[in-house]
C-alpha cells in the first residue's frame, strides 16, 4: 500500500486503513477499487496517484465524454446508444470516469456510495416536492 491508498476517514476525522466489504465480488465497489489499486500497484502507478493528479484525470476523462455529444442534436444525443461504435465510445468513456472517480475516493478515503447516499438525502430536504407535484417553481 502507498501513502495514497486504501485510508478512510472516520467519525473522529483520523485516518483509518479502510476495511473493504466483499472485496472477492468483481463487480462491486470495493471490488472494482481493489481490482484498479492493483492494476497501478503492478505497474508502480501508485506513487503518480494523489488527489490532485486523480482529480486531473477525472475531468480529462469527463470532458472526452462530452467531447462525444458536443455537436449532437438533443435528438442525437438520445440515440447515441444506438450505434454500435458510439455505444463503445460511451461505456469507454463512462469507465474512465469511473474508474479515475474510485481511484480517487480510494486514495482519500471517501465511500462513493455512502457520500452519495448523504447528498441525495440533502437534496431531497433541500428541493422537496411541492403539494401540487410541481418542484421546478
Amino acid at each position: 500500500m502507498n501513502a495514497f491508498q486504501r485510508r478512510s476517514h472516520g467519525p473522529d476525522g483520523d485516518a483509518h486503513d479502510t476495511p473493504h466489504d466483499d472485496e472477492s465480488a468483481p463487480h462491486s465497489v470495493p471490488g472494482l477499487q481493489r481490482r484498479l489499486a492493483e492494476f497501478a500497484d503492478a505497474r508502480d502507478w501508485g506513487r503518480f496517484h494523489t488527489p490532485k493528479n486523480l482529480a486531473a484525470a477525472l475531468s480529462v476523462e469527463a470532458g472526452e465524454l462530452v467531447e462525444i455529444f458536443q455537436w449532437l442534436t438533443p435528438e442525437e444525443s438520445v440515440r447515441v446508444m444506438e450505434g454500435r461504435e458510439s455505444a463503445a465510445r460511451v461505456e469507454d468513456e463512462v469507465a474512465d470516469v469511473l474508474a479515475y472517480l474510485l481511484q480517487f475516493c480510494e486514495v482519500l478515503g471517501i465511500d462513493a456510495t455512502t457520500a452519495l447516499a448523504a447528498k441525495i438525502e440533502r437534496n431531497e430536504k433541500r428541493f422537496p416536492v411541492a403539494e401540487n407535484g410541481d418542484s421546478m417553481k
